[in-house]
């Protein structure tokens, strides 16, 4: 009994509560979105830094209300509760990483785009080192000719963890600017030309303060 208990507590009850939390940050702040002029026909890759994510699925639920959005999310033990918190939020997880289960979710995030939906990664996710990307976003690319667009944020006032991502959590009652940029691909490239060009795209947008 205890168990279930505790299973609720943090796998139904405390992601549902984090999620209303978001949302009130989000709702609090006044919201500035730099956005393409254009959305994407065809499903693409919605790439940020591990240490940006808590807001980004009402960034591109902004950007694209009738989207549906797929994000990897790792095996990790707070995987579980990342997967319910971005559930209510309107986003459907794939789960594994680089570190574990990343074979199959390469393999589930290729499927989902080939289905028509687009798919969210934290290239330097889920452990580091912070700000490097990995291989899976070039591969997931690759293989299914999807374009990439960065997404950031930056809030006027913030807390920020002492973990080893950085991560960025708004407060209330300030001015958060949403960041989508322009799509890009990196098809004819190899492994270390395309995280170059990644990088690049998502340089500038690790200051969070304005």
């Amino acid at each position: 009994m205890k168990q279930k208990i505790k299973y609720f507590i943090q796998v139904i009850l405390l992601p549902y509560i984090l999620s209303l939390v978001v949302r009130f940050i989000y709702l609090t702040n006044k919201r500035i979105f730099h956005f393409p002029a254009q959305v994407p026909k065809k499903p693409f890759i919605l790439a940020m830094w591990h240490g940006q994510l808590l807001m980004q699925p009402l960034n591109y639920r902004k950007f694209k209300p009738d989207g549906n959005l797929k994000a990897i999310i790792s095996h990790h033990r707070d995987g579980e509760t990342i997967q319910k918190i971005i559930n209510f939020l309107g986003v459907d997880a794939i789960r594994g990483s680089s570190s574990k289960g990343g074979a199959k979710a390469l393999l589930q995030a290729i499927k989902a785009i080939k289905n028509g939906s687009d798919v969210a990664i934290t290239p330097d996710g889920p452990r580091g080192p912070i700000y490097e990307v990995a291989d899976g976003i070039v591969a997931i690319s690759q293989k299914t000719g999807a374009e990439i667009l960065t997404c950031s944020i930056k809030a006027s006032k913030f807390w920020q963890l002492k973990s080893w991502d950085k991560f960025i959590i708004p407060k209330p009652f300030g001015i958060i600017n949403f960041y989508i940029n322009e799509p890009f691909n990196v098809l004819d490239l190899t492994m270390e030309e395309a995280k170059e060009v990644i990088k690049k795209n998502m340089r500038g947008r690790t200051d969070v303060a304005r």
